[in-house]
């Protein structure tokens, strides 16, 4: 059985390890500098000085925050694994990065592209002929339609809806429910329906 190691004790830790568990694979440790205990769902945590003695694992980087996987991406010289949740429908002609993690419940439908270390969340649909930049999270029961970009770092909140052929700037935020009917800035914050810009982000990933 494959093992791999997360990068991250936290909640959305806990997710990324069922995940593995469906692919038949195991989850051998934790890793986090920030956690107080050495233990996390009956596994060792340990810190990143730590890593060189699990160089020959894969990793998956099991933070939630876009700016943070990439900070941490860019750190770790280690070999990245992708996982697919087995309750997931992804189509066969699918590219998707290395880092990357795919929830139970999510469709990704034909000839759509993905970049490393995203999140396609649980029950979200990625519509035909959609391209994602890294370290792009589409938040659970997202409809991202066909003809879709979402640059890198965007962030779409739960049940938020994108209609065809639109471009999401990088680092963008689009609010929970949102439904989109027009191009969105880099590094803009929409809400409502129709979205409209609420106010921008620092351009602090650049």
């Amino acid at each position: 059985m494959s093992k791999l190691c997360l990068y991250g004790a936290s909640g959305h830790g806990k997710v990324i390890k069922d995940i593995v568990l469906s692919t038949n694979k195991e989850v051998q440790c934790f890793f986090d500098d920030y956690c107080i205990n050495k233990q996390f769902l009956g596994l060792s945590v340990f810190s990143s000085d730590e890593i060189k003695t699990f160089e020959k694992n894969e990793f998956i980087i099991s933070i939630g925050d876009n700016s943070i996987r990439k900070i941490i991406s860019k750190k770790l010289t280690v070999q990245f694994a992708k996982v697919i949740h087995k309750k997931a429908i992804v189509s066969k002609d699918v590219e998707i990065g290395k880092g990357t993690v795919v929830m139970a419940g999510a469709i990704i439908n034909a000839n759509v592209k993905i970049g490393k270390h995203c999140i396609i969340n649980t029950n979200a649909v990625v519509e035909h002929d959609c391209f994602l930049e890294d370290f792009v999270h589409i938040s659970p029961s997202a409809t991202i339609t066909g003809n879709v970009t979402i640059n890198e770092g965007a962030h779409i909140g739960a049940a938020a809806t994108i209609i065809p052929n639109i471009k999401i700037g990088k680092w963008a935020t689009v609010g929970a429910g949102a439904v989109v009917l027009k191009d969105v800035p880099e590094f803009a914050i929409v809400v409502g329906n129709p979205a409209r810009i609420i106010k921008y982000k620092e351009k602090e990933n650049e």
